[in-house]
């Protein structure tokens, strides 16, 4: 299947991680021309290397989504590349494992900014140019935390329920324009991000992280971890124009972990 992405420009936030890197490969591989931003420019790199190997059209830029007055300069560098923005994925870093209550309110406000508000800013900014397009996908990555809270993520599971109602609103708001706006979620996706949770889940505990990561596992209906690859095809099949009909939704991409309706 074609999904007619090339010569697309997408922009991947947190494209040094895991996920990022999954994301940043799969519309690569489509045709598009990728620009991986990370906050670290050596992960952000590593990436584009092996884009780049494969005969893939890919850039690294360093940005530190929590900086928001450099929002209008780094999306200007990405426009002096490729051109303007077509799709945009929204992927940022997680905060610390933390309880709900008594955190100091400098940490919810620090994780607001680089988590929440960076994404809103950045949207902003490239969607007057899609508007006039009338052609555009905005993708913001959150967790299963935003369906089922995940225990001990708390300022996680608060801040990234926010991106699910403004995504929701923002899809009416620029549906005639030809822009779909979506959220995709991820369950037990083999990254370094599960591996730390796991971790610190095992330290918490006092438990060995084979047995967590057995645990997890068990509650996952297709009986394994989620291939980062898996991910990013998802993420490139809703960029696509055979997506058009979707927007407004939230997308499990869990294997089955989440038991809820």
């Amino acid at each position: 299947m074609d999904l007619e992405l090339k010569q697309k420009t997408a922009l991947v936030l947190g494209g040094g991680g895991g996920l990022g890197g999954a994301i940043a490969w799969s519309l690569a591989n489509e045709g598009a021309n990728v620009v991986v931003a990370d906050i670290s420019l050596d992960a952000a790199q590593s990436t584009v290397t092996k884009l780049v190997e494969a005969g893939l059209k890919a850039s690294a830029l360093e940005w530190d989504l929590a900086q928001l007055d450099t929002i209008d300069s780094k999306v200007s560098e990405v426009e002096a590349k490729y051109g303007q923005v077509d799709i945009l994925v929204n992927n940022t870093g997680g905060p610390p494992p933390t309880t709900a209550h008594s955190q100091d309110s400098s940490l919810w406000s620090k994780h607001f900014e680089s988590m929440v508000l960076s994404v809103i800013k950045i949207t902003d900014r490239v969607l007057p140019g899609m508007r006039e397009r009338k052609w555009g996908r905005i993708i913001t990555s959150t967790s299963s935390g935003v369906v089922s809270p995940i225990p001990n993520l708390g300022i996680s599971n608060a801040l990234r329920l926010s991106l699910v109602g403004w995504s929701k609103t923002l899809a009416r708001e620029v549906g005639n324009d030809g822009i779909t706006v979506n959220i995709v979620l991820p369950g037990r996706i083999a990254t370094g991000r599960i591996t730390f949770l796991d971790e610190a889940k095992a330290k918490r505990e006092g438990r060995s992280v084979e047995e967590v990561s057995k645990e997890s596992t068990a509650a996952i209906a297709v009986g394994r971890y989620g291939d980062p690859e898996e991910y990013g095809d998802v993420v490139a099949f809703l960029a696509s124009t055979k997506a058009s009909y979707i927007t407004g939704s939230t997308i499990r991409i869990d294997g089955g972990l989440i038991t809820s309706i």
